[in-house]
């Protein structure tokens, strides 16, 4: 029935957190979208900044070179139009090596003459332009220059349709290219954002969770005592009554004490900068020492509490925070103890295996069926239905085993209960010994 009513509250817990995170998750999902198309907008202004900057020197080198050719098709014009001009047969002879020069000559009564084989008119406005100017006729953009040459004065253009053709294909090309570009930098900075944005997410839902679980745990044993003393206060004095009350009262205060210290102790660990510094331990020493503790406890129970040094006379030393692991082995023998039934047995054992220690702690418990041993370091998550426990005992040990580079082993102990293990690689004389050994 406990059981019962310890899930149904679980599911009432998670059930206030699904729907934040129904309504959470969509934002975080829009916030990576929002900053993948910033990302782009960024590359995309940057691209065509880069675009026109390369088709405006594209252009004007093109134009440079037409000009210039103008220039020296202008250079060998006689001051005086005779029947043999050294330009007059330079129109179609030289189209194999780009289009032909049109030249004009203007005499002073305004008379126009065509010196090649083209027969475009030149517009009036265009007879006298000084310098070199890109000007209309017929529909096509030529680039016209001219000078004086004795009293005539002489024009001579060039078609700017490879320029124009240059420079579509250039502006073509970049938009094609431009496209690809911003749907890779969309896709990337998509990819790039969820990878990032699972960790926070997965972070912010756990939190979540935490603090629904927590707040559950927490209201239970306020309840009690909450219960308690509307009763103690409703009714009269009865000093068998009361002394229960109060033992009631006092257990469930200890419960929270105890529930609230480990959530501190997890959420100093979660936000602690630095951790403590690591230095070599000797495990069996340590674990002699903690179960020591313990005994006192075992025995209240009338359980059986053995300390089996298998590593022998040979120190079975790791590197690691020795505060961290006297938690850890804490934690360890309370839920052997916790959960092993009065008269049972529990057993400490630390052995070498050449180039690691393993410590094990083996109880007559109800055990750790193999389909909860996936979630059995989840915090808040229970594998037994034995009451006593709030389920953050696996989750502060399974942080240690993390941060000390340990890993975990989880099976059934010879008397049916739960075996449990961590292993550490093996340093100083330890590794040596072990290395001479092999």
């Amino acid at each position: 029935m406990k059981a019962f009513t310890r899930a149904r509250a679980r599911s009432r817990g998670q059930s206030e957190v699904q729907p934040r995170d129904g309504r959470a998750g969509p934002s975080v999902a829009m916030l990576i979208v929002r900053v993948a198309m910033a990302a782009s907008a960024i590359v995309g202004v940057a691209y065509v900044l880069i675009a026109v900057v390369v088709v405006i020197f594209v252009t004007n080198n093109l134009t440079a070179g037409v000009d210039d050719r103008l220039n020296r098709a202008l250079a060998p014009v006689p001051n005086q139009a005779g029947p043999n001009l050294p330009f007059g047969q330079q129109g179609t002879p030289d189209r194999p090596f780009g289009p032909p020069v049109l030249m004009w000559r203007i005499s002073p009564t305004g008379s126009i003459t065509s010196l090649n084989t083209s027969n475009i008119d030149l517009p009036a406005a265009y007879r006298h332009v000084v310098g070199p100017a890109t000007v209309s006729v017929g529909g096509a953009d030529i680039r016209i220059e001219g000078a004086s040459r004795g009293d005539d004065y002489v024009v001579v253009g060039l078609t700017m349709e490879d320029v124009s053709q240059t420079e579509s294909t250039l502006i073509v090309a970049e938009l094609g290219i431009g496209c690809v570009l911003l749907i890779v930098v969309f896709l990337g900075a998509l990819t790039i954002g969820r990878k990032v944005a699972l960790p926070i997410e997965r972070s912010r839902r756990r939190q979540l969770e935490f603090t629904a679980d927590a707040s559950h745990e927490l209201r239970t044993p306020l309840s009690v005592i909450e219960a308690q003393a509307t009763l103690a206060l409703a009714r009269g004095r009865d000093a068998t009554w009361d002394q229960a009350a109060f033992g009631r009262i006092d257990g469930e205060l200890k419960r929270t004490r105890r529930l609230v210290d480990d959530m501190l102790w997890l959420a100093r660990f979660d936000s602690a900068g630095g951790l403590p510094e690591a230095e070599p331990v000797d495990v069996k020493v340590l674990a002699a020492q903690t179960a020591d503790r313990f005994g006192a406890v075992a025995e209240a129970r009338g359980q059986t509490l053995t300390i089996d040094r298998d590593a022998g006379d040979e120190d079975a030393i790791v590197t690691a925070s020795p505060e961290l692991l006297d938690r850890l082995i804490g934690v360890l023998l309370d839920n052997a103890c916790k959960y092993s039934p009065e008269g049972g047995s529990l057993s400490v054992r630390v052995t070498a295996e050449k180039r690691r220690i393993r410590l094990t702690v083996d109880d007559s418990g109800p055990g750790i069926p193999a389909a909860e041993r996936a979630r059995v370091f989840d915090r808040f998550h229970r594998a037994t239905d034995v009451p006593g426990g709030a389920g953050l005992g696996l989750a502060i040990a399974d942080a240690i085993v993390h941060v000390t580079g340990g890993r975990w082993q989880i099976g059934t102990s010879p008397a049916g209960g739960a075996s449990v293990s961590v292993s550490w690689p093996r340093s100083m004389s330890g590794h040596r010994e072990a290395r001479a050994t092999d």
